[in-house]
């Protein structure tokens, strides 16, 4: 009989969090919730705390910390809030599964608690892997923790894999959805609103993810991801847009041969396969039908529309803290966007301009990404400023 895994949500009220908590309330007799934490939206970290009963519920806001200690007052679940304590709360030895499934930079420290610990990680957080690449993967080594990937084309890629010998490998094949703006002209996308941006044609995904998606930056991350993911170099890793969003990545292989994995634009489904331990959970949810799919079309990726896409070759071939940089300078960029405080192509602008104003470090320390971080989004924000 299989053992309850208990679980460590980072990010659970959303996109992600979410969904995990569906599969969670899927499988009662095999998953529980043992830390529940969110960034700033209480409401509705009470309500999950209140249904799912977990030891601990975390707020990183401290100052929605009263609020969530008050409504959860008389239960038998403890509350904290801030950095500190999310990190603490990954290296519980109740936890045994840690999904980060927070988005941005935030999920860097909490995942390097979590490998310190030796966890099993369901990896949602691409940024981890963004930022700090190298460094997660030099500890991983040292480390019993073992990362599953929960980004469909990544899990995609994960199970193309199994079997595979490494030495195969000619080429990953990312697949992306081309985002709202795939057909449009350039002249349309310099003058795009943040509705159009959302208007995300085939994944319901929170607002910055999805302006990610509107850009591309969210398919040259994953470049970067994948890069560090399965040891692959740059050079054997590419986009193809694929409009219908039903092959999630492609491995091709030194004989000729593609392997693809196809499925719904659902996420519970790559959540399902990582919390499962790579194993396939049955469910009755509805299952891909070919015949409703007749053409599958691919597209080569347009990076005079969509330049962000060129970043991760970039960030790649430097190293060091460019990407680190392009994270940051991508975060402070996409909220001044939603905030209509710049436009949709100011975003790439900011990130490029962002980079020529912060110190390369070639070989840095958490401490160093640290700083950078800082940094980048100091330097992005006054670099908004100016241009407004």
């Amino acid at each position: 009989m299989i053992s309850r895994q208990k679980i460590a949500l980072l990010g659970s009220t959303g996109s992600i969090g979410t969904q995990t908590l569906d599969i969670v309330a899927e499988y009662p007799d095999r998953f529980g919730v043992e830390v529940l934490v969110a960034g700033n939206n209480v409401d509705l970290l009470i309500k999950q705390a209140l249904k799912h009963k977990p030891q601990w519920a975390i707020i990183a806001n401290e100052s929605q910390y009263n609020a969530l200690k008050g409504a959860l007052a008389g239960t038998s679940i403890n509350v904290a809030c801030g950095r500190q304590a999310i990190c603490e709360a990954m290296a519980l030895d109740s936890v045994d599964v840690v999904v980060t499934a927070a988005v941005g930079y935030s999920g860097l420290e909490p995942t390097i608690s979590a490998i310190k610990a030796g966890k099993r990680i369901a990896l949602a957080n691409k940024e981890t892997l963004v930022v700090a690449g190298e460094l997660i993967t030099s500890m991983l080594q040292h480390s019993a923790s073992t990362i599953i990937p929960v980004d469909s084309e990544h899990s995609a890629i994960y199970q193309c894999l199994v079997g595979e010998e490494p030495q195969s490998i000619r080429k990953l094949i990312i697949t992306a959805s081309g985002g709202p703006f795939r057909t449009k002209s350039l002249d349309f996308i310099k003058t795009a609103t943040v509705e159009d941006a959302l208007n995300h044609p085939n994944w319901s995904m929170g607002s910055k993810i999805t302006i990610d998606s509107a850009t591309m930056l969210n398919k040259a991350f994953e470049i970067i991801e994948a890069r560090w993911l399965f040891g692959i170099e740059a050079s054997q890793i590419e986009a193809v847009v694929h409009p219908q969003s039903i092959i999630h990545s492609m491995v091709e292989f030194v004989d000729g041969s593609v392997k693809a994995q196809l499925g719904l634009p659902d996420m519970h489904l790559p959540i399902r396969y990582a919390l499962g331990e790579a194993n396939r959970l049955t469910t009755d949810a509805t299952p891909l039908r070919l015949a409703d799919y007749a053409n599958l079309t691919f597209e080569t990726p347009d990076t005079q529309r969509f330049p962000c896409l060129n970043l991760a070759y970039h960030a790649l071939e430097r190293g060091g803290n460019t990407a680190c940089v392009i994270n940051a300078a991508n975060e402070i960029a996409v909220a001044a966007f939603l905030n209509r405080r710049i436009a949709f192509l100011d975003i790439y602008d900011t990130i490029v301009t962002t980079l020529d104003k912060i110190a390369f470090i070639e070989n840095p320390t958490f401490e160093d990404f640290v700083n950078t971080n800082t940094e980048a989004r100091l330097r992005a924000e006054e670099i908004i400023k100016n241009r407004i």
